[in-house]
């Protein structure tokens, strides 16, 4: 960065910290209005809540993990050998294996 200004290095710090901040802001005011949103719902006797279905999120997110760990696995192995990189393949691996099998002890408790 030798060839760049010192207001351009400014600049270029500051991106992401506005970035941030701005996105901060987005999420409060949606959470805040979304709560008021239902307050007011249930004070006129119009909410109902949402069925959360654990299955199917479980299942979604083990095989999006799995197939993202095993790809990343894969893929470091070759580059880089076998180490700690190969951590950052492992963990999401892990992580959607673990979800698939309790997505399988969920419906065997169901039967």
């Amino acid at each position: 960065m030798a060839g760049t200004s010192f207001a351009a290095q400014v600049l270029i710090s500051i991106i992401p910290i506005v970035g941030i901040s701005l996105g901060s802001v987005v999420v409060f005011f949606w959470l805040l209005w979304n709560h008021r949103e239902r307050k007011l719902l249930i004070q006129q006797g119009a909410w109902t809540p949402s069925r959360f279905d654990i299955d199917t999120v479980s299942l979604l997110s083990g095989l999006l993990l799995s197939s993202v760990g095993l790809v990343l696995t894969v893929l470091i192995a070759i580059v880089d050998g076998f180490g700690y990189p190969l951590l950052g393949g492992l963990v999401p691996l892990s992580a959607g294996i673990s979800l698939l099998i309790f997505v399988r002890f969920r419906a065997a408790e169901r039967r």
